[in-house]
């Protein structure tokens, strides 16, 4: 399958921002993924779809490193971010989750101030030599998720009592206070109305001009709007991955069109 998913791809090597090869995540004795290969590219949304349990959301966690958390993970293959191995021993978990920024499917600001949550990470990275750099870390952040305007006379109001859909725009602003270089998206609309849901949406194709943007997402209609890329799995497989208008309407493997038209799933 990679040999396929490489040459129809026909980018070159700089296009490329992330790449797997057979990858496979066992939790204890359950295998999870199973021989995934992938390239993933930069500027680009790439959308994870499938039924639940299928693995995307996994895989999405080993592209930064948080099922190291987790005692029965075990991960075999290689995943490269600009060619360096994310998994070499010599890597620091923490610095890697600065370079590759993670949105959860429920918003989680930190029990802190909308000011303090965008500047947590910039802090503990040491990313600000001063108050005044920080300030403007936090503004760039925040207008680069489309809050500033909504929170700029409140800065040190708590996150949490924002709405959800602000909610989560500020989890956007914190992860992208890092500079990251990919930012993950696990169900990030799943919890929110459809006007939040919107919002989020038209702010992942601003994002995607600066970063790698990888969304897991259950909603095929959002990967449709906001991907150019999508990668369907299945029971542990990733069975197809291409353009997204190619995975909608001219799907090459017949488990893919089960899915999109709803037959299986």
């Amino acid at each position: 399958m990679y040999d396929t998913i490489r040459s129809e791809s026909a980018v070159s090597q700089q296009d490329i921002k992330i790449s797997a090869r057979d990858v496979q995540v066992f939790y204890g004795e359950k295998q999870a993924i199973k021989d995934l290969n992938v390239e993933i590219l930069d500027k680009t949304v790439t959308a994870f779809i499938g039924p639940s349990g299928c693995g995307k959301s996994t895989f999405l966690r080993c592209i930064n490193r948080m099922n190291d958390t987790i005692d029965s993970a075990r991960i075999a293959g290689r995943i490269t971010i600009d060619g360096e191995d994310i998994y070499d021993r010599r890597i620091d978990p923490v610095q890697l989750r600065a370079k590759v920024g993670m949105v959860f499917q429920k918003p989680n600001p930190f029990p802190k101030s909308i000011y303090d949550n965008v500047a947590y990470g910039p802090r503990i990275h040491g990313l600000a030599r001063g108050k005044a750099e920080l300030d403007e870390i936090v503004e760039r952040s925040l207008r680069g998720a489309a809050l500033w305007n909504e929170v700029k006379d409140r800065l040190s109001e708590p996150g949490t009592g924002l709405s959800g859909g602000q909610q989560q725009r500020l989890c956007i602003a914190r992860a992208v206070a890092t500079s990251p270089e990919v930012l993950l998206m696990d169900e990030p609309c799943s919890a929110l109305d459809p006007i939040a849901t919107s919002q989020v949406e038209e702010l992942i194709e601003q994002l995607r001009t600066q970063f790698s943007v990888v969304i897991v997402t259950h909603s095929m209609q959002q990967a449709a709007r906001v991907s150019q890329k999508t990668a369907f799995f299945h029971l542990g497989n990733l069975v197809e991955y291409g353009d997204t208008d190619d995975i909608f309407t001219k799907p090459r493997d017949s488990r893919t069109e089960a899915y999109i038209s709803g037959r299986i799933g």
